[in-house]
């Protein structure tokens, strides 16, 4: 049986193997050039780790606001449908190798309706 989410140090290895899978994928590696191509990936998933664990683990360390840097970066490259779908298959992918159970559960839940407001403050959700 697998374990469940019980650090920051798992949610940290979620978010490594997750971008792996990202930034081979044509459609997705766009939305990640400048931060490649600034040697800034590392420094990047301590962020996005610091935002998970506040999710699961009720901390207050991501300083940032999400749904902005988003919003920013679809002046740049625009966000389609099929990128939430994506991100979201490649993201329980990874969750799912490798973690089972409660936080797990949670941290997945808690993606899909992320992915479900941009999606509508990005107006590409749709009642299909």
């Amino acid at each position: 049986m697998k374990p469940d989410i019980s650090s920051r140090k798992d949610i940290k290895r979620i978010i490594t193997k997750f971008y792996e899978l990202l930034l081979v994928d044509e459609k997705m590696l766009p939305f990640f050039t400048d931060i490649v191509a600034e040697n800034q990936l590392e420094p990047h998933l301590e962020i996005i780790s610091d935002f998970w664990n506040d999710i699961i683990f009720d901390t207050m360390t991501y300083q940032n606001n999400v749904m902005q840097k988003h919003l920013d970066k679809n002046a740049f490259v625009s966000f389609k449908k099929e990128h939430f779908t994506l991100w979201v298959s490649y993201f329980f992918n990874t969750i799912d190798t490798y973690y089972s159970g409660e936080h797990s559960e949670r941290m997945k839940s808690r993606a899909q309706s992320i992915a479900t407001v941009m999606q509508l403050k990005l107006n590409l959700y749709t009642n299909e």
